[in-house]
């Protein structure tokens, strides 16, 4: 099981110089909750969550200091995305894939094909399904292994 297979084709993507909230916005109207960050030439620059949106990192670095956060667009995508990106690739398992999300708990994960350039996003629910395609496999193994025996 690779994959592009299970991966999301259809990418929605943010520039590093995005404002903050106009970026919130195209993700809840999109339904997406991660978003990679492209720079001018398309590349990858960077990857972004909903969660780093609502809540970046800095506001809760100490207990006793409080910082104002406001999703504004002041604030820029650059100011907030990963920029050490870890990817997978489209020839990759979905058990290298899983090992990654497991690893290092996340939600979603940039997909790049063999010449570096993003091609897709594999998401848990992605995963979900990869796993809803293998029971359904093994189930139907199951049957028609019985029935030889029968």
């Amino acid at each position: 099981m690779r994959v592009s297979s299970f991966m999301s084709s259809k990418v929605i993507a943010a520039r590093p110089e995005d404002g903050i909230r106009r970026t919130f916005f195209r993700m809840r109207q999109h339904r997406v909750r991660h978003m990679p960050v492209l720079d001018d030439a398309g590349n990858l620059a960077g990857f972004i969550s909903d969660r780093d949106l609502r809540r970046p990192n800095w506001v809760d670095e100490t207990m006793d200091i409080a910082h104002a956060y406001h999703l504004d667009d002041k604030l820029t995508v650059g100011d907030l995305m990963t920029t050490n990106v870890l990817v997978v690739h489209t020839y990759d398992t979905i058990k290298k894939a899983v090992g990654y999300f497991l690893e290092h708990r996340y939600g979603a994960l940039p997909v790049l094909n063999k010449a570096g350039k993003l091609v897709g996003i594999l998401s848990a629910h992605d995963l979900l399904r990869a796993l809803d395609q293998l029971l359904d496999q093994e189930r139907k193994g199951s049957r028609s292994s019985s029935r030889a025996k029968g």
